[in-house]
């Protein structure tokens, strides 16, 4: 095997003693090995190593390692050479004082009011047929509930909360931060002073590592849908053998067609028993109110009530997702058509 690239790392395990490894890309007729080693300057002595990858795809092997090396990193490791393989972000002074801000929020939030701003959020989102991250996100509950503003002044300091949503939902925010008492004011300037560097960088790496996990896991998952989308697979055989919902498969169908891969066998498959005559009538309403939201279409051709189908209103729901990826791909090639001329 040839050794295509090494870095050496290192972290402090006490207040005198020094703890090194290495970190290793192989690659021998087409497969990629990679690996880490943690060994002992003053013994020499080498403990076994561990296999992180060994297979055929660089983009796999690539996402292990920025994941793998994002656990290290935040378990104390620093490399001997930055960059490398792994993303070097530089922060701007606005982007880093907001993480340190969700930083903060995530140790020092206060449950009772996060709990009773979860509680807000599920009912609005209800009233107004909404997804609840569409009003509010669980980041940003948590920084109202640290941070609690009592003004409209104070609200507009916390990240993600700009003029119109402080008008939509700022009453509603108030009246429960507000009402709590608090043992600091704004501005936020203070909390900045209250983080360490070295706790906060292990947190920005854990956000790395999480970052990462969900690009392997969606690599993963893209490889096993095409795999079985070229087996003649349904969605409930790929949701067996996936361990995912039909609702995540269909969001990975979406950003598959994005990345230019095919899915239409799939989509052939699962809308086999759909009159041909009601798939027309679903392509007419995305024609006539567009394709950013299901539930008009929905109306359109059932009205109030859709005809009843094994799997409920769901099973409407994923034929209408099924038959907007071909109504996006064709009005996707009709713009590229255009463009062309």
């Amino acid at each position: 095997m040839q050794i295509i690239f090494m870095n050496r790392l290192s972290r402090l395990a006490g207040r005198e003693e020094e703890e090194f490894a290495q970190l290793w890309i192989g690659e021998e007729e087409g497969v990629w090995s990679l690996g880490w080693r943690d060994f002992s300057v003053n013994t020499a002595e080498e403990s076994t190593d561990s296999l992180w990858y060994e297979g055929g795809s660089w983009n796999e092997m690539l996402c292990v390692y920025r994941h793998e090396l994002a656990v290290k990193m935040g378990a104390g490791y620093r490399p001997l050479i930055d960059g490398g393989l792994h993303e070097e972000e530089v922060l701007p002074r606005r982007g880093r004082e907001q993480l340190k801000l969700q930083y903060y929020s995530e140790h020092y939030s206060q449950e009772s009011i996060y709990d009773e701003l979860c509680a807000w959020r599920r009912g609005r989102a209800s009233s107004e047929r909404k997804a609840p991250y569409m009003l509010a996100s669980n980041r940003l509950l948590r920084l109202l509930s640290t941070f609690l503003p009592k003004t409209t002044e104070e609200l507009l300091q916390i990240p993600g909360i700009g003029e119109a949503k402080a008008a939509q939902y700022g009453a509603d925010w108030l009246a429960v931060t507000s009402a709590a008492p608090r043992e600091r004011n704004f501005p936020l300037d203070w909390v900045y002073e209250e983080i360490g560097d070295d706790e906060f960088s292990s947190w920005l790496y854990k956000q790395k590592e999480l970052k990462y996990k969900r690009q392997l896991e969606r690599l993963r998952l893209n490889r096993t849908l095409l795999q079985g989308i070229e087996s003649s697979l349904g969605l409930e055989q790929l949701k067996n053998e996936t361990g995912v919902s039909r609702r995540e498969l269909l969001e990975a169908l979406e950003e598959l067609e994005k990345d230019g891969y095919s899915v239409e066998k799939l989509i052939q498959h699962e809308l086999g028993s759909m009159a041909h005559e009601e798939q027309q009538a679903v392509w007419k309403a995305y024609e006539e109110f567009g394709d950013l939201f299901l539930k008009p279409v929905l109306y359109k051709v059932y009205g109030d009530a859709p005809p009843a189908a094994a799997g409920g209103l769901e099973i409407h729901y994923e034929r209408l997702r099924l038959i907007r990826i071909r109504f996006r791909r064709e009005q996707a090639g009709s713009l590229d058509s255009a463009m062309s001329f």
